[in-house]
């Protein structure tokens, strides 16, 4: 990871949500558009790595049978463990992605503005572990602001390319506006629709 953990350390030190997860309309708005876009209503096995607080990690618990929740800072994890405490199905660990990417296998990873602050070389390997971890039928969505800001190494376009072109995965769908780049790939590309048996 490009961004030395003295980074988030100091964010943390500072305030128990400094992106104001909990009380901005911005990433009110961003988790709802998150979770409609998964095209499954629920899933077995979730990933979320970079799960921060956990206020995305709560919502995620409401689809998936079992979570992981992970993220690199000791604070972030331990708020998003007294977040997560009333629901027995989610783990949150302590864990750096991609060199701490777990042996389990997912039908849904959640990258949510995490893969810009990764290096060229991390990015790289961010792919070949989704590659792997993502089973047959699984999703995975990322999220990434589009604005620039000094601790970010990649773009979001660039981050969004890769995981595209990369993962061998087809993408469903996609919602960007100048703020926020959101898109969604599967392994199965039938749509929603389709799954139900409508199309």
């Amino acid at each position: 990871m490009t961004s030395s953990h003295s980074y988030f350390d100091a964010l943390y030190a500072d305030c128990d949500d400094p992106w104001g997860f909990r009380n901005r309309w911005y990433e009110r708005r961003k988790r709802l558009l998150t979770l409609a876009m998964l095209p499954r209503e629920r899933y077995h096995h979730a990933f979320e790595p970079g799960c921060a607080n956990g206020e995305l990690s709560a919502q995620l618990a409401m689809r998936c049978d079992r979570l992981l929740a992970t993220d690199l800072n000791e604070t972030a994890v331990r708020l998003a463990r007294e977040r997560l405490a009333d629901q027995p199905h989610v783990r949150v660990e302590r864990r750096s992605v991609p060199q701490e990417w777990p042996a389990d296998q997912f039908d849904l990873i959640v990258l949510s503005e995490l893969a810009y602050y990764l290096d060229d070389a991390d990015l790289g390997r961010l792919t070949e572990c989704i590659t792997r971890a993502l089973s047959v039928d699984g999703t995975l969505l990322a999220c990434h602001w589009r604005r620039e800001f000094d601790e970010a190494a990649q773009t979001a376009a660039r981050v969004h390319a890769l995981l595209d072109t990369e993962c061998g995965l087809t993408r469903l769908a996609r919602y960007e506006d100048a703020d926020v780049l959101l898109d969604v790939w599967t392994r199965d590309s039938r749509s929603v629709a389709q799954h139900e048996g409508l199309a």
